[in-house]
Protein backbone atom coordinates (compact mmCIF):
# COMPACT_ATOMS: atom_id res chain seq x y z
CA UNK A 1 0.00 0.00 0.00
CA UNK A 2 1.31 3.73 -1.04
CA UNK A 3 2.16 5.71 1.97
CA UNK A 4 -0.01 9.40 1.94
CA UNK A 5 2.03 12.11 1.62
CA UNK A 6 1.10 15.24 4.07
CA UNK A 7 2.52 18.70 4.14
CA UNK A 8 1.86 19.00 7.75
CA UNK A 9 3.14 16.54 10.75
CA UNK A 10 -0.32 17.33 12.19
CA UNK A 11 -2.52 16.37 9.03
CA UNK A 12 -1.53 12.54 9.62
CA UNK A 13 -3.82 12.01 12.39
CA UNK A 14 -7.64 13.52 10.99
CA UNK A 15 -8.56 14.46 14.64
CA UNK A 16 -5.29 17.09 15.39
CA UNK A 17 -5.74 18.16 12.00
CA UNK A 18 -9.32 18.89 12.12
CA UNK A 19 -8.47 20.71 15.39
CA UNK A 20 -5.65 22.63 14.31
CA UNK A 21 -7.62 23.94 11.00
CA UNK A 22 -10.19 24.61 13.43
CA UNK A 23 -8.14 26.45 15.87
CA UNK A 24 -6.32 28.53 13.35
CA UNK A 25 -9.64 30.11 12.39
CA UNK A 26 -10.32 31.20 15.58
CA UNK A 27 -9.74 34.83 17.19
CA UNK A 28 -6.76 35.55 18.69
CA UNK A 29 -8.12 35.02 22.37
CA UNK A 30 -9.59 31.65 21.21
CA UNK A 31 -6.18 30.42 20.31
CA UNK A 32 -4.24 31.59 23.26
CA UNK A 33 -6.96 30.28 26.11
CA UNK A 34 -6.72 26.77 23.57
CA UNK A 35 -3.01 27.01 23.59
CA UNK A 36 -2.52 27.40 27.50
CA UNK A 37 -5.32 24.79 28.14
CA UNK A 38 -3.32 22.53 25.84
CA UNK A 39 0.63 23.12 27.59
CA UNK A 40 -1.46 21.91 30.45
CA UNK A 41 -2.73 18.84 29.24
CA UNK A 42 0.67 18.03 27.58
CA UNK A 43 2.12 18.43 30.68
CA UNK A 44 -0.07 16.38 32.54
CA UNK A 45 0.12 13.43 29.64
CA UNK A 46 3.63 13.98 30.19
CA UNK A 47 3.69 13.16 33.44
CA UNK A 48 1.49 10.53 33.60
CA UNK A 49 3.67 9.12 30.81
CA UNK A 50 6.20 9.14 33.67
CA UNK A 51 8.28 11.48 30.93
CA UNK A 52 8.48 14.59 33.16
CA UNK A 53 10.37 13.43 36.88
CA UNK A 54 10.29 16.80 38.07
CA UNK A 55 9.45 20.47 37.89
CA UNK A 56 12.33 21.00 36.09
CA UNK A 57 11.44 18.45 33.30
CA UNK A 58 8.39 20.49 32.71
CA UNK A 59 9.87 24.09 32.66
CA UNK A 60 12.61 22.97 30.29
CA UNK A 61 9.58 21.18 28.07
CA UNK A 62 8.00 24.51 28.12
CA UNK A 63 11.02 26.47 27.14
CA UNK A 64 11.55 23.96 24.11
CA UNK A 65 8.73 24.20 22.76
CA UNK A 66 9.80 28.87 22.52
CA UNK A 67 12.23 27.55 19.42
CA UNK A 68 11.15 29.93 16.67
CA UNK A 69 12.23 27.96 13.80
CA UNK A 70 11.80 30.97 11.84
CA UNK A 71 8.78 30.32 9.52
CA UNK A 72 5.45 31.67 8.98
CA UNK A 73 2.87 29.50 10.05
CA UNK A 74 0.13 30.55 11.62
CA UNK A 75 0.56 29.85 15.07
CA UNK A 76 4.07 31.39 15.07
CA UNK A 77 2.14 34.73 15.44
CA UNK A 78 1.86 34.67 19.10
CA UNK A 79 4.53 32.82 21.41
CA UNK A 80 2.06 31.08 23.71
CA UNK A 81 0.01 29.48 20.75
CA UNK A 82 3.60 28.44 18.97
CA UNK A 83 4.95 27.17 22.61
CA UNK A 84 1.84 25.06 22.59
CA UNK A 85 1.54 23.70 18.86
CA UNK A 86 5.54 22.76 18.97
CA UNK A 87 5.31 21.12 22.87
CA UNK A 88 2.49 18.71 21.09
CA UNK A 89 4.53 18.21 18.01
CA UNK A 90 7.60 17.16 20.26
CA UNK A 91 5.50 14.54 21.55
CA UNK A 92 5.41 10.72 21.02
CA UNK A 93 3.08 9.53 18.60
CA UNK A 94 1.23 7.97 21.24
CA UNK A 95 1.26 11.22 23.79
CA UNK A 96 0.06 13.39 20.57
CA UNK A 97 -3.08 11.11 19.77
CA UNK A 98 -4.45 11.35 23.53
CA UNK A 99 -4.19 14.71 23.47
CA UNK A 100 -5.39 15.50 19.80
CA UNK A 101 -9.06 14.11 21.45
CA UNK A 102 -8.36 16.83 24.33
CA UNK A 103 -7.82 19.57 21.82
CA UNK A 104 -10.88 18.87 20.07
CA UNK A 105 -12.74 18.77 22.72
CA UNK A 106 -11.12 22.16 23.99
CA UNK A 107 -11.58 23.78 20.84
CA UNK A 108 -15.16 23.11 20.15
CA UNK A 109 -15.60 23.80 24.04
CA UNK A 110 -14.36 27.28 23.10
CA UNK A 111 -16.21 27.52 19.87
CA UNK A 112 -19.49 27.19 21.93
CA UNK A 113 -18.14 29.23 24.68
CA UNK A 114 -17.37 32.13 22.28
CA UNK A 115 -20.89 31.79 20.00
CA UNK A 116 -22.52 31.68 23.47
CA UNK A 117 -20.73 35.21 24.31
CA UNK A 118 -21.44 37.04 21.00
CA UNK A 119 -25.23 35.94 21.27
CA UNK A 120 -25.55 37.24 24.99
CA UNK A 121 -23.47 40.84 23.63
CA UNK A 122 -25.52 40.55 20.66
CA UNK A 123 -28.83 39.82 22.86
CA UNK A 124 -27.40 43.68 25.21
CA UNK A 125 -27.45 45.68 22.28
CA UNK A 126 -30.64 45.16 21.61
CA UNK A 127 -32.27 46.13 25.03
CA UNK A 128 -32.69 49.95 25.60
CA UNK A 129 -33.96 51.04 28.72
CA UNK A 130 -37.09 53.52 28.67
CA UNK A 131 -38.40 55.11 31.81
CA UNK A 132 -36.90 52.29 33.88
CA UNK A 133 -38.19 49.49 32.03
CA UNK A 134 -35.75 47.13 29.50
CA UNK A 135 -37.53 47.24 25.53
CA UNK A 136 -35.81 44.49 23.28
CA UNK A 137 -35.69 45.99 20.49
CA UNK A 138 -34.98 42.49 18.04
CA UNK A 139 -37.77 42.24 15.77
CA UNK A 140 -37.19 38.83 14.70
CA UNK A 141 -38.59 37.53 18.44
Amino acid sequence: MEEQYFSRWYDKDPVLSMSMRTLANSSDESQIAVALNLIKIIIEHNIQDNKYENVEDIVNAVEDGRIQRGHSRWYDIDSTVRTAIQMLERCSAETKKKVALDMAQLVIEKIIQDDDLEEIKQEEQNLVEIDGKEIDLDLDK
